[in-house]
């Protein structure tokens, strides 16, 4: 294979990712046609198959890469005040959140319920983990990442009230104090 094909791909491939990240976190999973996917990344959708397998292989890529990228960046004691910074941020380009939201919106999935469950529970909870040296780190873990999912939901999917005029600040800052109970290593400044 010449360098140009070869650069090609990774360039189709980045832009599949792209857009399947931005219609997951828009429409959901099942929402999310393969079509639209492949239009919206200026390709053909037989190439969805050819490097993904599946829309739900694709759906897996999307969540892995976008967590592995968020508990890379951060230092443990700083990716729950980061994650929060990205979910409460309005301003923020949404297909930046898409891990998050695309998981909210497209739990009732089965294959999509799998993928939330092996990428945001494998980097992100060991994540959380490391963070307390309680007996029951993986249920205290278990703990803040369904209140951060929670919270995303009542917030951005369900749009509940006062949460969604709440300032992000203040949430921020009741989430983290809150979450360092159960642990303790936990970084509560939210502009960290």
């Amino acid at each position: 294979m010449t360098e140009a094909r070869r650069r090609d791909a990774n360039a189709t491939k980045a832009a599949l990712l792209r857009a399947a990240g931005e219609l997951f976190t828009e429409r959901g999973f099942d929402r999310a046609t393969v079509r639209d996917i492949a239009d919206l990344a200026g390709v053909n959708q037989s190439l969805l198959f050819r490097y993904f397998g599946s829309k739900e292989e694709l759906f897996h890529a999307v969540l892995a890469i976008q967590t592995r990228e968020l508990v890379a960046e951060s230092p443990a004691e700083k990716v729950l005040a980061r994650t929060l910074a990205r979910m409460l941020d309005e301003k923020r380009d949404p297909s930046s959140q898409s891990s998050w939201y695309a998981a909210l919106r497209s739990s009732g999935h089965d294959s999509a319920a799998d993928a939330i469950r092996k990428q945001l529970g494998e980097d992100y909870i060991r994540a959380l983990i490391s963070l307390t040296d309680a007996e029951d780190a993986d249920l205290r873990a278990d703990l803040v990442l369904a209140w951060v999912l929670g919270l995303g939901m009542l917030r951005s999917v369900v749009g509940k009230k006062p949460l969604v005029d709440a300032d992000p600040q203040r949430v921020a800052k009741h989430v983290l104090s809150a979450a360092a109970t159960l642990l303790e290593r936990l970084d509560t400044d939210p502009a960290s």
